[in-house]
């Protein structure tokens, strides 16, 4: 019986872990599976491109456009249940092709969309594929433990993260080359237009969409296939009942709700309105070259998790989270201020200071949970419903104002919860097991 809580059981060995990475035989399918983190991430962060896409194809404002994460993050928050329970009846496997369908569906209903061009037929195609997304993070984040000796399940997530990462880092520089076209008129311009000019660059910047998510449906389909037929461990569940939540953990698992929802809320709202920011900051720079910056900020995101990982081998992980909470409070504080250039960066470097929030606040709210930490992790994992929140609030307070740089001020409130959590939730010692959890 695997343990899925996260935890080798062996946090306080002193010698080296001998079991085997991966389980003979199991090599295909951990593969499999891995790619699963790669997939989801590419869809969370296409999103950062879609609202500035969607601004110029579908004529909307900032705050209409923050919808997309709305739509994608409340289809999180509705279908994490759902997919436990279907994974507790049928197993992994079935979570994770009931999530491949729904991904590809999703993927699949963006090219009627652009055809009809309607804002609500992307916003539901964007819910089936988030719908998707949720089966497939609530499915492999547990799973990967199962794939080899329990001892050094840390070793395998944190391979699996990087994937995830990577996937954070391609997806910008797919969508700047694949869905932004280039063709970037201000509104000076398009009111100079006619209106059928006006329609024609509308319905072609719409269908730039098309192709590119036709191919990540194909990719999905044959993702599917592989996984029906490639041999995957067992997994018995039967150690996670259902009950009330243990006395012991319940103060850190409230607060980790609280604090999880913040963090998301900050980290999909600074992502959701990074292209944006570039091009009202920095004129001079192109939608493309804006999508890049994007993307070398996620690659800090990914170098951070690798760097603040091996940190906690020394430092305790909530006192990194407070210092690293202090930090970006610093940063988004400089962006509201900052001219130019000098804000860009200061948003950018944001990213390096999230890399270590998401798996730190998840690791200690389920500390001490025991058996019932299954229904806790779900807690938490609803909890990425503030990336449902904070973007439309950012794009009204940037609309509202008139300058985007007011936004950030959500942000520096966001990571002021995360400080104050981090400060009261005290675990005293730090480890790379404690840490394992991730997948955003």
């Amino acid at each position: 019986m695997v343990d899925l809580s996260g935890s080798s059981g062996q946090s306080g060995r002193t010698g080296p872990v001998t079991g085997s990475f991966i389980t003979r035989g199991y090599t295909a399918g951990f593969v499999l599976v891995t790619s699963l983190f790669f997939l989801w991430a590419i869809a969370n962060n296409f999103n950062d491109i879609l609202i500035r896409q969607f601004q110029k194809a579908l004529d909307l404002t900032r705050a209409q456009a923050g919808l997309i994460q709305f739509a994608f993050y409340l289809a999180y928050f509705l279908m994490a249940l759902p997919a436990g329970f279907l994974m507790k009846r049928f197993g992994y496997r079935a979570g994770i092709l009931a999530g491949l369908t729904l991904y590809a569906c999703g993927a699949l209903l963006f090219f009627p969309a652009a055809m009809v061009r309607e804002y609500s037929v992307f916003l539901a195609a964007l819910f089936v594929l988030a719908s998707g997304a949720a089966f497939l993070e609530t499915a492999a984040n547990p799973y990967i433990v199962a794939f080899g000796d329990p001892g050094r399940a840390s070793q395998r997530l944190n391979l699996a993260q990087a994937f995830n990462g990577f996937g954070g880092v391609l997806a910008p520089i797919l969508g700047g080359l694949f869905i932004f076209s280039g063709v970037e008129h201000s509104h000076d311009t398009l009111k100079t237009m006619t209106a059928a000019e006006v329609l024609a660059f509308r319905v072609s910047e719409a269908r730039m969409v098309q192709v590119p998510y036709l191919v990540l449906a194909a990719v999905v389909i044959t993702l599917a296939l592989a996984i029906a037929f490639v041999k995957l461990p067992k997994v018995s569940q039967s150690d996670h009942a259902s009950g009330d939540i243990a006395a012991p953990g319940k103060t850190n698992l409230l607060g980790a709700v609280i604090a999880q929802f913040f963090y998301v809320g900050a980290q999909v709202g600074i992502w959701s309105f990074f292209v944006d920011f570039v091009k009202e900051m920095t004129p001079q720079f192109s939608e493309k070259q804006a999508a890049f910056m994007l993307s070398a900020s996620l690659a800090l995101f990914m170098i951070g998790r690798f760097i603040g990982t091996a940190l906690m081998t020394r430092i305790s992980p909530t006192r990194m989270l407070l210092v690293y909470a202090l930090f970006n409070i610093g940063l988004c504080l400089a962006v509201t201020v900052s001219p130019g250039i000098v804000a860009v960066i200061a948003l950018g470097l944001t990213s390096f200071f999230m890399s270590i929030m998401f798996p730190t606040i998840f690791a200690t709210g389920i500390k001490g949970l025991g058996p019932k930490t299954s229904i806790g992790a779900s807690y938490i994992i609803m909890a990425i419903i503030g990336g449902a929140v904070f973007p439309p609030a950012m794009g009204w307070l940037g609309q509202t104002t008139g300058h985007l740089q007011y936004a950030f001020v959500l942000p520096v409130v966001c990571f002021a919860v995360i400080a104050i959590y981090a400060r009261k939730a005290g675990v005293p010692s730090g480890s790379i097991d404690e840490v394992s959890e991730a997948g955003q």
